[in-house]
């Protein structure tokens, strides 16, 4: 949240399997480039390692979105689906953790 108590960013996913998979990742246009999805990313992961047991982590996103940003992160691709959707693709990132 803000200082006015706006929700700027959040994260959503879960473990199983020993592996933590992100469902969601997001972060407001307003705020992008401070850091908040890198620390919102890197609190998920430290928490799935160190609470849940958790070895990798997992997540999927598209190529209009941020395989970039994930990258920079130190997550791998290890999958590529094209067109889904139609004319875009969308890509499976990994990453062990600890």
């Amino acid at each position: 949240m803000d200082d006015a108590g706006e929700l700027v960013g959040g994260l959503s996913g879960y473990t199983w399997g020993r592996w933590l998979h992100v469902s969601l990742l997001w972060v407001a246009e307003d705020v992008r480039g401070a850091g908040l999805g890198g620390r919102l990313l890197a609190d998920a992961e430290r928490l799935a390692a160190e609470e849940r047991g958790c070895l990798n982590s997992r997540l999927e996103t598209w190529d209009f979105q941020a395989p970039a940003f994930y990258r920079q992160q130190g997550y791998e691709v290890v999958a590529v689906i094209p067109d889904y959707p139609e004319g875009h693709k969308e890509f499976t990132l990994t990453k062990r953790l600890g």
